[in-house]
């Protein structure tokens, strides 16, 4: 008999991660670019858990986003002041200070986070490199991944929900946002960090087992 499915978390009801706390409302709009890969392999990844987590947040996915009309619709709304969390010269370091608050003013911060691997992150901003016209923000990363079953190039590198979750941090130290429940995604992630790390335990099959271990995570997963 085939297992009933929760439609938001795509996973068997019986091992639902969707939270049971209603979205944490915060004045940043967290707006996932996702690499289609992501959107069609990872059932419950860290950018899905992110998004139901968080009031307001969306996903857009796809590879080339330049022209993608939900994209237009907010980097063009006169009322957002849009900026793409990417490392890099020129992009603004929230960890130093180093962010134009005078440039927001009464618009709504909105900041476009790249929901892939690092390679698959690379890959979809060349494909869309409009992104790159738009003000970067970047921090230095306040502790490792303990996205414990990826592997990434570098131990800076975070999973999407880190990264989110120490953006919000950043935000609030510059007075940016207000950051009520600061355990609520980490405790989210770690759940669903564990029942991975438990099924691949559980699996028989060491490809698959071996596959699953690595260095802490990176900038995206």
């Amino acid at each position: 008999m085939e297992r009933e499915q929760c439609w938001v978390c795509r996973r068997p009801k019986e091992t639902c991660l969707c939270p049971v706390e209603a979205p944490i409302p915060i004045r940043t709009k967290i707006v996932l670019l996702m690499h289609d890969r992501e959107w069609k392999h990872q059932r419950t990844g860290t950018g899905r858990i992110t998004c139901m987590n968080l009031l307001d947040a969306e996903i857009i996915h796809g590879l080339a986003l330049d022209e993608h009309p939900r994209l237009r619709a907010l980097i063009d709304n006169p009322a957002n002041a849009c900026f793409l969390l990417y490392p890099g010269a020129g992009s603004y370091n929230l960890s130093t200070g180093a962010f134009p608050a005078d440039t927001v003013g009464n618009r709504r911060l909105v900041v476009f986070l790249v929901d892939a691997t690092w390679d698959g992150a690379k890959s979809l901003i060349r494909h869309s490199p409009r992104l790159l016209e738009l003000p970067r923000l970047m921090f230095t990363p306040s502790e490792p991944s303990q996205f414990i079953i990826k592997r990434q190039p570098k131990k800076e590198y975070l999973s999407t929900v880190e990264a989110t979750h120490q953006l919000l941090l950043a935000l609030e130290s510059a007075a940016l946002d207000e950051y009520p429940d600061k355990q609520r995604l980490l405790r989210e992630f770690y759940r669903m960090r564990d029942y991975q790390i438990e099924r691949a335990q559980s699996d028989k099959n060491p490809r698959r087992r071996n596959k699953n271990r690595g260095t802490p995570a990176g900038e995206a997963e």
